[in-house]
This record gives C-alpha cells, sequence and structure tokens, in this order.
C-alpha cells in the first residue's frame, strides 16, 4: 500500500513510518501540518492516509479538517485518525458522509502493532476501524437509531465488535461462539437493519455506519 502519515510529533511519526514500512507497506510522504497533510494527500492520492487529529499551525483540529477536504475532493479516500484522547465531535465529523474507509483509534493503540496493521489494512479496504473506547464513548449519548432497537442484546454486541473491525472468526472467539453461529447474527442484523447489499464488505460496513450514526449526526 502506498501511505501518508502526517504527524507532528517526530518520534510518533518516525516509528509510524519505520512499523509500516517494516509490514511491507511504502510511505509516499509525511507531512507535519495541516496545510502540508492536504498538499501531500492531493499529491499523492494515498491507498490509505494516516493523521494526527490535532496539528500546526493551531493545534486544534487542523488534521481532521485535512482529512474531510481531502475526502471532499476525492470521495472514499481511506483516512486513520489518531487522537491522544476521545474526541466525540471530531468521530462524529469524520463518519458524517455515511461511507467507509474510516478508522479512529487512540494513539496508544499504536503499540500493539499487529492491531495498528490491521486497522490500517481494514481502513484501505473501505471498512471501518473504531478503537473501542471511541465507540464506547459515541455510544453513551443519543437514542438508538431506528432498526437498532430491534436487535438482541447478542446481536448488539455482534455489530459492536464489527465495528471494531473484527472478522466473524475474530469476533466468534472472542464471544466463545462459532463462525457459522456468528455468521447466522450478522444475517438477522442485516435484515433487521433493511441492509440488503450482495456485497457482505459492503453490507458490514453500512451495519456499522448504522450503529455509530446516530441521531446527533
Amino acid at each position: 500500500m502506498r501511505i501518508v502519515v502526517a504527524e507532528d510529533l517526530y518520534l510518533l511519526r518516525d516509528g509510524l513510518v519505520r512499523l509500516i514500512e517494516a509490514c511491507g507497506h511504502q510511505v509516499v510522504a509525511t507531512a507535519t501540518t495541516g496545510p502540508e497533510t492536504l498538499d501531500a494527500l492531493r499529491t499523492w492520492r494515498p491507498d490509505v492516509a494516516v493523521i494526527d487529529v490535532r496539528m500546526p499551525p493551531s493545534q486544534s483540529d487542523e488534521g481532521l479538517r485535512a482529512a474531510l477536504a481531502a475526502r471532499g475532493e476525492m470521495p472514499g479516500l481511506p483516512v486513520l485518525i489518531l487522537s491522544q484522547h476521545v474526541e466525540q465531535l471530531y468521530a462524529r465529523e469524520l463518519l458524517a458522509d455515511g461511507s467507509g474507509g474510516v478508522g479512529y483509534l487512540l494513539k496508544e493503540s499504536v503499540f500493539d502493532a499487529d492491531q495498528f496493521i490491521g486497522a490500517l489494512e481494514r481502513v484501505a479496504g473501505g471498512g471501518t476501524a473504531m478503537d473501542p473506547a471511541v465507540i464506547a464513548k459515541l455510544l453513551s449519548s443519543g437514542s438508538p437509531s431506528r432498526g437498532l432497537e430491534q436487535l438482541t442484546e447478542r446481536e448488539y454486541s455482534v455489530l459492536g465488535l464489527m465495528a471494531e473491525g473484527l472478522s466473524n472468526q475474530a469476533i466468534g472467539r472472542r464471544l466463545f461462539l462459532s463462525e457459522s453461529a456468528i455468521s447466522k447474527y450478522t444475517t438477522s442484523l442485516f435484515g433487521k437493519l433493511g441492509i440488503t447489499d450482495d456485497n457482505d464488505s459492503n453490507r458490514r460496513v453500512r451495519a456499522v455506519l448504522t450503529y455509530l450514526n446516530k441521531p446527533w449526526l
């Protein structure tokens, strides 16, 4: 994969580049400010971008703004956002266009190389990768979307793990159930949410976005 890394802290940026390249991917550009990030995304049109939320010059939401602007110009551009803390507003804005290819991880997740690279590859493939802490924060306010109210407790649990980017096999291991049992739960919840797309990957993305995109978006 061709990847752009946008992070103003040298040590973290260098660590990300080394980790990504050690896993066989190519970092085509790095950026340290919001404007540099947008320029790099426009120039390289990467397979996926890793972007820090807070970047110079304002140290507010420059990274997120660059990501949103780039996705506006290049719909579907895969973006994995990194943040020091869970910020609901930023996560909501990232999910607001209703498409896949997005991820939001806490920076501490980077220290788990397998988790980080797995999330990066899922996002590049058009899926989602949301940190469990981010999901918990998003679901702590508002009321369930229409359709979610019909899910059983088990189906809701399966959907939550799906939002983390887990496969049916991985969800089964987490819940101590067989992969075939998880497949039945996913088929049922897709039906209750009115998701009929033939492509399973698309169905999973749409289900996750329904789960996370609640009325406050």
